[in-house]
């Protein structure tokens, strides 16, 4: 399924809703394109909505550090949001989860952007383990 991009601002934070595939091709270039044309702007906060991205490969985590590096050099910052069991281990795995803040709660990543609001802080660990016992293993 190829990846798609729809966007909406709240409190004049970007929130890039992305649906399918985040994999090498068109969808890890679009995401690239337009998070770097975001930044062109001067638009360069971002959070990615993952919720409905079921799959993530390499070029798609190459795409999401692009990203993430060219709002940074604009002094803006990329948050990802609603990440899949699977792509959170992919971050651990990769040690990306050390770059990217990772929230759960829209309302969450968004304070982030704003030093005196309150954050619910997305704990990795905790999550992973709470799906390994409800796996059962």
């Amino acid at each position: 399924m190829d990846l798609s991009l729809s966007e909406r601002v709240k409190e004049g934070i970007m929130i890039l809703d992305a649906k399918g595939q985040l994999v090498a091709g068109d969808g890890a270039d679009r995401l690239r394109e337009r998070l770097k044309s975001l930044a062109a702007t001067g638009s360069v906060n971002a959070i990615l909505n993952l919720a409905e991205v079921d799959y993530i490969d390499s070029s798609g985590l190459g795409a999401l550090v692009m990203s993430f590096s060219a709002i940074r050099k604009k002094d803006g910052a990329l948050k990802l949001l609603n990440l899949s069991r699977r792509n959170v281990e992919l971050l651990v795995l990769t040690k990306l989860e050390t770059v990217f803040e990772v929230f759960d709660d829209e309302q969450s990543a968004v304070n982030s952007f704003f030093p005196n609001r309150e954050i619910k802080r997305f704990d990795i660990l905790t999550f992973l383990q709470q799906r390994k016992k409800g796996a059962g293993e």
